[in-house]
């Protein structure tokens, strides 16, 4: 096996281009010649995870198995490689200068002042160069979060110069830039891109790939003037124009040679171009669905879709694999109540009541899974989604009337859903839920068995409330039934109501392990109970 190569992703002009995208579609290229590839992302702020981030803030926060809360970029790298991540995929400026304050603290700089060079450089390099030296891996490609010339990533980009001086041959920097078209006066502009290439150059790093975002084809003559202007031969300015899906982008790099061109850089052999069989055939699949599913997303993030990035990627993965186009409505679940949550819910196929934290939003949630229940629509509940239908069943079939979560009303009489015992002296917020993949054991004759075809499964968890036990006779004997437990600890993963054509509410999150080749079963299952509704 070769020694590990390492390419960097940076972007330059705005935020936002797609290098996570990116990152990913070259990591797929590179794993289908034969490669172990793996992606992590270095995201510049004082935040040591974005566990504590606000979604509206940072987009979802994604969760590994080993239990790290993590940049939403590392779903997209799982999903495009169908490899699980991990801690050392994510690194924040938060937790390197947390890790050179500890050092510095038990004294391992031996007295020595402590600075951005070379202490915190050297700490981001060990960090880089950790995925390669500990797992092995041929490629370790790193995506620096921001934008060149911001404060932050000044570090960041420091480390990749001297770390692509250290690496010789073995090294790589892509840089994405934006080529924004002017309607005005009817021209593309590169001079964005030169200014953005100049920055890198002032620090010291000489991109080897140019791969400019466009809304228009690139002429080989505004390539050539960017080559020209930046130092880069021709053949690695590369177009990336705007697509119908993200999951195209790996076919239009392809076409456009970025995997060729990195392998020249980094002395290792262009073989013969693979097919990408597997990858093209969902493609087509997605592209040509003839006939829609509509699925009712309800959450009280909806504004910004990037906050249910997983769940709404697992549902276009399942709605591909069943022949169809998944139309997603997101419905703000603020704007429900009893009045209007007929007319708000009609012409749904099926509702996921989505995730999330704190009491905002959960009464519309409720009023949707009462409206879903009594009407025989199917349904998915994940995380806080589960929990609703547990309180709102409570509520309306058991006739606890107060039955709540202990999360929303600390005074209940009635917790349905409570603290877990280990949580309850737990003050601070960051990285203390239970967090990760745990086992779950699945109960005969249910939906979730159906789905997945087999007993015991492991799904990522992040939430600190559960299934208060002390009531689980009492919903079984009315009808709603603990389809899977934890085998170690009896926690209630997964309420299902046998009677309904289709309900299940689950403890974890099964969107983050959806990836494009491999769907998720319970997303499979629902979406084939929404169809067979339509």
């Amino acid at each position: 096996m070769p020694e590990t190569r390492y390419v960097f992703v940076t972007g330059g002009v705005a935020s936002s281009l797609g290098k996570g995208i990116i990152s990913a579609s070259l990591a797929k290229l590179l794993q289908s010649r034969g490669y172990s590839v793996t992606i992590q992302k270095l995201d510049p702020y004082l935040n040591v995870d974005p566990g504590t981030l606000n979604p509206y803030e940072h987009g979802e926060c994604y969760v590994t198995e080993d239990g790290a809360e993590t940049d939403l970029d590392l779903g997209h790298y799982e999903r495009f490689l169908n490899v699980p991540t991990s801690q050392a995929n994510n690194v924040t400026t938060g937790r390197i200068y947390q890790n050179v304050i500890n050092k510095e603290r038990k004294g391992d700089y031996l007295g020595k002042t402590v600075q951005i060079i070379p202490h915190i450089t050297d700490e981001i390099k060990r960090n880089i160069k950790l995925l390669g030296t500990k797992h092995k891996y041929d490629f370790v490609i790193t995506e620096i979060g921001g934008t060149v010339g911001d404060i932050e990533s000044l570090p960041y980009i420091e480390a990749v110069r001297q770390l692509k001086w250290e690496l010789g041959h073995r090294a790589a920097v892509i840089h994405l830039t934006l080529v924004p078209y002017l309607s005005a006066s009817g021209e593309l502009k590169t001079k964005p891109t030169q200014h953005s290439v100049k920055s890198l150059l002032e620090i010291g790093v000489q991109p080897d790939v140019l791969v400019l975002r466009t809304e228009r084809h690139l002429a080989q003559d505004i390539r050539k003037k960017v080559a020209l202007f930046c130092n880069v031969n021709p053949r690695a300015v590369i177009q990336s124009i705007d697509v119908k899906t993200i999951y195209e982008v790996p076919v239009k790099m392809q076409e456009e040679g970025l995997d060729e061109i990195i392998l020249e850089k980094v002395q290792l052999p262009v073989d013969e171009k693979p097919a990408l069989k597997d990858w093209k055939g969902f493609l087509n699949k997605l592209n040509n669905a003839k006939e829609v599913v509509t699925i009712g997303l309800i959450g009280k993030y909806v504004e910004l879709a990037d906050a249910y990035k997983s769940i709404i990627e697992a549902l276009i993965h399942a709605s591909t694999y069943n022949d169809r186009k998944a139309k997603i409505e997101l419905i703000h679940s603020e704007s429900i109540d009893a009045s209007n949550v007929e007319s708000k819910l009609k012409g749904l196929d099926a509702v996921l009541v989505a995730p999330g934290f704190g009491h905002r939003g959960i009464d519309g949630k409720i009023e949707a899974v009462k409206y879903v229940r009594e009407n025989n629509i199917p349904f998915l509940g994940i995380c806080l989604g589960m929990q609703c239908a547990v309180i709102e069943y409570a509520r309306n079939v058991l006739n606890l009337k107060e039955a709540n979560s202990r999360e929303m009303n600390h005074t209940t009489p009635d917790a349905v859903i409570d603290l877990m015992e280990d949580q309850k002296n737990v003050s601070d917020m960051g990285g203390t839920m239970r967090l990760g993949a745990y086992e779950c054991e699945l109960k005969k004759s249910t939906n979730s068995l159906k789905a997945y075809g087999k007993e015991l499964v492991h799904e990522r968890h992040r939430h600190r409330y559960e299934f208060n036990n002390e009531y689980l006779e009492s919903y079984e004997k009315a009808g709603m039934k603990a389809a899977g437990c934890n085998p170690e600890t009896g926690l209630v993963e997964i309420m299902e109501i046998p009677e309904h054509k289709w309900f299940v509410g689950v403890q974890f999150h099964p969107e983050y392990s959806s990836t494009v080749l491999k769907p998720h079963p319970i997303f499979l299952a629902f979406i084939k109970a929404a169809i067979s509704e339509k």
